[in-house]
Order: C-alpha cells, then structure tokens, then sequence
C-alpha cells in the first residue's frame, strides 16, 4: 500500500502501556479508618516505616499509598511503557487508515459520525466492559469507539499466516463497517434480538452482521482505490488471504480439529472472502443486504 505521508486522523485515543483502568479502584471508604490510624502514635510509625520503605525501594510514596487504597495512581510499568519503531509505524499506519476511511464514509454517507480508534496493550476497558488482547480488535457501540492492541497485526503475520499491510487496514476497514452498521440502525435491531433468541439462533444473525462488516470493508477497498490510489500489486489478495484465515470454520479446524457450524458467529472463510470481495467489486451499499438474503 501507498500509505506512507497520507493524513492520519486526530480521531485516535493511544492508550498504549497504560492498561485497563477496571479493577480495583479508589474506595472512599478506606479513608475514615485510614484517618484514624495516621493521627495517632502507631500511625506515626507506620508512616514513618513507610517512608523507609519507600526510600529503599526506590518507589514514589504516593504511588504505593494509592496501590494499597486500589488504584488511580499509574504504576510504573504503565509509565515505563517504550512503543518499538515498528510499532509506531503501525500507530501511523493505522491512523492513516482511519483517515482514509472518514474520508471514504463521510463521500457516501450523510451526517457521518467518525469513529475513535482506540489503540492499547494488554487490556482495556470500554462501555461494553474491560477486554484483554487475546479478544483481537473490536468495536463497541456503546461509546463508538474501534479498539486495537497492534500485537494482533503480528498474530496475524506468525499465527494466522496473513501478512502484510492492506490485510492489516482490511481488520480495520471491517471494524469500522460495524460502526457503519451502528449509524443505520442495525446494531440496535441486533441488540433487541439477543434477549428473543436462543445462542444457536442467535448466532446465525451474528454471522449475517459479521459478514457485512466484510462488505462494507469491501465498499471502502472499492470506493478508497478510486479516491485514493493507494492499493498496489498483490493487496487485494492480502485482504481475501487474511478474510480467508479469519473464517470460523479454518479457526475451529486448526484449534480443535473439528467445526461446528451452530457455533460460528463470523462466518466461514469462504463467506467472508465472498462479501468483501462483492463489496470491493460493486462498491454499492445496496448490494449487501445480507440478512434477506437466502445464500450466503
């Protein structure tokens, strides 16, 4: 892709080595008990060995103080996160993607909401709860908000064996297509489903909003290479390869050797290559309806 010196977007949130801010947290109640003991004479040496400890073990006394009353206070590893220069490049690669797409959506739609991109390490958490890496990238409706821990591109590469970086903003485009899927409505009609269904049933209206978000991934890929240029030799393929590793039929086969259709909830590799590749070659918004039609 021909990314590099493009626009980024200022829509980012880098909450990269700060983790998830759940938890324990600062509990008011501690401090009535706490008063108490500090005005007396056992309180003046327990600060006073405090203090000691402190100093010896090179900590901050406020920090430690705020460890102990549950949080609110950064740690250290938090502050002495160091991002690598590969990973600040995926930083900007991924804002320049964001971009792209606010420019794309905001040429097809009217009254566009831009999305946030919320770039973390390890956990973070959002209004649809505290997330760990292992979930992968998401969105959450609740606050309109992408979340993405950049370790996932690597997965991708080392795990899944889908390099390269238009499979990379493929992840990206696909969130932001469940951000589009928020704007129309559909989210909302999915959300109303949840409590009416069975999980079996359930997940098969999951797989229908799943493999949209592939093809309103596809109608960006579409809609971008018009505008933008940016697509070279070999991207588009990247796009389908990382669609393909992703389906939950390859996922199921090669974790646990078997596949169990009533579980999938994204659709399988060759679904998920289909929409996106149909939203790539039409570029028309009205083509992927995919929850009346029969075959998906």
């Amino acid at each position: 892709m021909k990314w590099q010196g493009r626009r980024q977007s200022s829509n980012v949130d880098d909450r990269r080595g700060q983790g998830s801010s759940s938890g324990g947290g600062f509990n008011p109640l501690l401090l009535r008990p706490l008063f108490k003991l500090l005005f007396s004479k056992v309180g003046l040496f327990i600060v006073g060995g405090f203090l000691v400890i402190s100093f010896l073990m090179g900590k901050n006394p406020l920090s430690l103080i705020g460890q102990l009353l549950g949080g609110g206070v950064p740690t250290e590893s938090s502050s002495s996160y160091q991002p690598t220069a590969e990973d600040e490049e995926l930083a900007q690669f991924s804002a320049t993607i964001l971009a792209n797409t606010e420019d794309v959506w905001n040429k097809l739609l009217d009254n566009y909401r831009e999305p946030t991109l919320v770039l973390f390490t390890g956990s973070v958490s959002s209004a649809c709860g505290t997330a760990s890496s292992a979930t992968g990238p998401f969105y959450c409706p609740g606050d309109e908000k992408l979340y993405i821990d950049l370790s996932f591109f690597d997965d991708m590469e080392r795990q899944l064996n889908a390099p390269g970086d238009f499979a990379q903003a493929y992840v990206i485009a696909h969130e932001v297509g469940h951000h589009i899927q928020k704007i129309m409505g559909i989210t909302d009609k999915m959300n109303r489903l949840r409590s009416q269904l069975s999980e079996t049933e359930y997940n098969k209206y999951s797989v229908r909003l799943e493999l949209q978000a592939d093809f309103l991934a596809g109608v960006w890929a579409h809609h971008s290479q018009e505008m933008m240029r940016m697509m070279e030799t070999g991207d588009l393929e990247e796009a389908l390869n990382a669609a393909n590793a992703i389906g939950d039929d390859r996922l199921q086969k090669n974790s646990t050797g078997r596949v169990v259709p009533d579980s999938f909830t994204h659709g399988t590799s060759a679904q998920r290559m289909r929409w996106f590749k149909k939203g790539f070659d039409t570029g028309d918004l009205s083509q992927g309806d995919t929850f009346s039609t029969s075959s998906l």
